[in-house]
């Protein structure tokens, strides 16, 4: 039986409030609970606190870069297999080999990005991870 989208969380770590609005607007459509957080401390914090399904990741963040926030997520036994999807304006080619092949992100979205890339690439990461996500 699937899981219900509803019942699915997604947490954004992005310092851009703009960014997570857009994020919380498409997925949240989609029946997914998304959370915000607006730098990587608080982030790794609401990861703790909420134990989400997913996390939607930016790599520049003034206090922390997400480099830093994923390396902490994969040292905490809590955190370590939770999937990862790094979003970010990085979009050259060498960040995106690193990202996926180096530290093994689940994926790797360049901003800008439109609605149904995000979404599909959230269902996709979410399915290899074991949890069916229905598309509305």
């Amino acid at each position: 039986m699937s899981e219900k989208p509803e019942t699915i969380t997604v947490v954004c770590i992005e310092d851009e409030p703009e960014m997570i609005d857009l994020v919380k607007m498409i997925l949240s459509r989609q029946g997914f609970n998304v959370l915000g957080a607006g730098s990587g401390r608080d982030g790794l914090k609401l990861v703790a606190e909420t134990q989400p399904d997913l996390v939607l990741l930016d790599l520049m963040m003034p206090d922390m870069d997400g480099w830093e926030v994923y390396q902490q997520m994969r040292a905490d036994e809590r955190t370590k297999n939770t999937p990862v999807i790094v979003v970010t304006a990085k979009a050259q080619s060498i960040d995106k080999v690193l990202g996926l092949h180096i530290a093994k992100v689940n994926d790797y979205i360049t901003k800008p990005f439109g609605p149904s890339e995000l979404l599909s690439s959230v269902i996709r990461v979410l399915k290899e991870a074991g949890i069916e996500a229905e598309q509305a």
